[in-house]
């Protein structure tokens, strides 16, 4: 078995080994993966933290053993906790800019060793909450307020629903799939929206039944949610109602509560 590791910002993650392919999701700094398949330019990979399944360019592509893979697994979970952050390469000297969320599993002293690289880092960053808080949950949720969406996208600079809220989840110690459809298989079903509470997840659909949308409730009926950019609209048992436009743009499907 081979196993990678991405050491740059953000790389995209491909359905099909074509660079036209839509983009499914993106790997961000420190997220390791499993290569299941290979082409001349391009890798199948599963995605450790999530087992996503998608294609990786060769060329971005930073090979660890498997024994490295493991013990980094087993470290204690470190996230990128700020919007951006500065990461440098000892190596060369070249520094180059970390999103939230990415992932610094063995960082001690503000040095992290990763197989043949070593790599600098200076900021606020925290090990990953063991319990969930509702608060630290929703204020994580506030730092993505106005990032544009972006089909696939897992960063400021870019983010659909789902990966919004997997990462919100993820940042605070709650591991979640990737996709909307996956997401919906978690957690409690609530039977009203008067039950519903800050943090809770709700599923929306389209008129095949089929989910593809997902937000974060807020308080005083309201939920945030990437929907042309991460934004906070009104909502009710109807769905969501879009403030800018005055009408309903995504149909409730069902309420769930993970924590």
């Amino acid at each position: 078995m081979e196993f990678g590791i991405c050491l740059l910002s953000i790389v995209p993650c491909r359905k099909e080994p074509s660079g036209a392919s839509e983009m499914v999701t993106q790997l961000l700094f420190g997220e390791m993966y499993e290569v299941l398949e290979k082409t001349e330019d391009w890798l199948r990979i599963k995605i450790l933290n999530d087992a996503y399944l998608c294609w990786l360019s060769v060329k971005q592509h930073f090979s660890i053993p498997e024994k490295v893979s493991q013990h980094l697994q087993q470290q204690t979970k470190v996230l990128c906790n700020e919007l951006i952050q500065i990461i440098s390469d000892k190596e060369t000297g070249l520094h180059f800019p970390l999103t939230i969320g990415a992932c610094l599993n063995g960082l001690q002293q503000g040095e992290l060793k990763i197989h043949t690289k070593t790599f600098g880092i200076e900021g606020r960053l925290n090990e990953t909450p063991q319990t969930i808080n509702t608060q630290h949950l929703l204020k994580t949720a506030y730092l993505f307020l106005n990032a544009p969406y972006l089909w696939g996208g897992k960063s400021p600079f870019g983010i659909d629903c789902s990966g919004f809220t997997q990462l919100v989840y993820q940042l605070n110690g709650y591991p979640l799939p990737r996709d909307a459809y996956q997401q919906v298989e978690l957690g409690t079903p609530l039977s009203f929206v008067d039950e519903a509470e800050a943090g809770d997840l709700a599923f929306f659909d389209n008129e095949e039944g089929r989910i593809v949308h997902v937000g974060i409730l807020l308080n005083n009926q309201q939920i945030i949610h990437a929907s042309g950019c991460v934004r906070i609209d009104k909502f009710d048992h109807y769905g969501i109602f879009h403030i800018d436009r005055k009408k309903y743009s995504h149909t409730l499907r069902v309420i769930k509560r993970l924590v």
